[in-house]
């Protein structure tokens, strides 16, 4: 092994470990500094701090220990530079040196708290003094580690809009002095749709990644989960939380199925139903059923878990209930307008009443400048066209949904639809 790739697979250890990491990181130190951007900037020198010494001297033995190290070294600088400022600072950095000394396992010092922790900081960060936008924003970029690209996706706006927010919201928190918290009361109803969004996204991100040669990031799954349970802890009479906490399950039960020996994807319909976890299933069913017994039956969450409860519910791919589902997908549509909701609305509609019609729900929307770069866009197009037989168009649409695809095994299986109706035609 050349000098180069062993430089190049450090990299790749130290990007994968701190994508694992960086919540924990920032969670803790924001629990310790209150100041929630200073200790998402100290985690990023700590970053940088590993990129400059682990390729000379090696991955050390525990990685995550080694960062929680490097990024509480910072802080405690940090707090010794403002000493003379104020007497807190001198208290919290003898409170640090002395969890410093008695910390030596990263792992066993933070799994004890780390839910409700990485919770408190999603509440930090939709204080309502931010936007919605600029709340949601931030904590994705803190709490999920995703790049600023990989959120513009999500909202299907430009990098540079998501930029902005997240400069301001950081702005906002340092200058404002909000406590490091996770509220009670009013205080936690007023943040508490945003704070749903950031679970809700979080979720999605591990259910599908956005990007990376991975389909699936089952700990954001498992976080999200974890989390939206205490939420339902927190707030036991929110119909919306216990919507959510169905969704979650009922999608995250189908994950073993999802891919196969090799990691690719195995789309819905084609998964061995054996592999779905039952347990979680009815669980997911006992949440849903508790958001209708609160009157939330018809909210945002509710109704994508009450289309995740079909799929459940259906012995077979055959035996699929596709209109009740096409019928679920217009009532949120109506409820929030979005070309993504309606994308789905199409698929249902296509596999209740024919490709032909899929395709007419497809073409109302396929113009929407969101969906522009939206991969998913012609990867329906494609399936509709091939099933109506216009194999040339099908091709193409695969060809353009691989192109714009930013998930290397998304990108694979579209290539290989491409190629197999070349293969048809040949």
């Amino acid at each position: 092994m050349t000098a180069a790739d062993i430089d190049q697979t450090v990299r790749a250890t130290i990007h994968a470990t701190w994508r694992v990491v960086q919540p924990r990181l920032i969670a803790t130190l924001s629990r310790m500094l209150r100041d929630v951007p200073l200790a998402e900037e100290l985690t990023q020198d700590a970053l940088v701090a590993a990129l400059e010494a682990w390729p000379a001297v090696g991955v050390p033995v525990n990685p995550g220990a080694w960062l929680m190290t490097a990024a509480k070294r910072r802080a405690l600088d940090h707090l010794r530079r403002g000493r003379m400022l104020a007497d807190k600072h001198d208290m919290l950095a003898r409170d640090m040196l002395q969890e410093q000394e008695t910390v030596p396992d990263f792992d066993t010092a933070l799994d004890d708290d780390i839910g409700d922790e990485l919770l408190r900081l999603i509440f930090t960060a939709c204080h309502p003094v931010l936007s919605r936008e600029a709340r949601t924003a931030l904590a994705l970029r803190m709490i999920c580690g995703l790049t600023t690209s990989e959120i513009a996706r999500a909202y299907l706006v430009p990098e540079t809009t998501i930029s902005q927010r997240i400069v301001r919201a950081k702005r906002t928190l340092s200058e404002s002095g909000l406590a490091y918290e996770t509220p009670g009361g009013e205080a936690l109803s007023a943040r508490l749709a945003s704070v749903l969004e950031v679970v809700y996204l979080i979720f999605n991100e591990g259910y599908l990644a956005a990007r990376g040669d991975e389909w699936l990031r089952p700990q954001l799954c498992e976080e999200a989960l974890r989390m939206g349970r205490v939420l339902a802890g927190l707030a036991p009479d929110e119909p919306e939380v216990h919507g959510l906490v169905a969704l979650m399950d009922l999608n995250a039960s189908r994950t073993r199925a999802r891919t196969d020996a090799d990691g690719d994807p195995i789309l819905l319909m084609d998964q061995d139903r054996m592999l779905w976890d039952w347990l979680q299933i009815r669980r997911g069913l006992r949440s849903l059923e508790r958001a209708g017994e609160l009157g939330g039956g018809g909210g945002f969450y509710a109704l994508q878990a009450a289309i995740a409860a079909c799929h459940a519910r259906a012995e077979s791919a055959g035996a699929t209930n596709w209109q009740r589902i096409a019928q679920l997908y217009a009532e949120l549509s109506r409820l929030v307008r979005s070309p993504i909701i309606e994308l789905n609305r199409a698929v249902a509609v296509g596999m209740a009443f024919g490709p032909q019609a899929g395709l007419d729900v497809l073409d109302a929307v396929a113009g929407t400048p969101a969906l522009a770069a939206y991969h998913h866009l012609p990867a329906v197009r494609g399936d509709f066209l091939q099933k109506l037989g216009r194999l040339v168009e099908a091709r193409q649409a695969f060809e353009a949904a691989a192109q714009l695809a930013t998930n290397g095994r998304e990108r694979a299986l579209m290539q290989r639809r491409a190629a197999a109706i070349e293969a048809r035609n040949t």
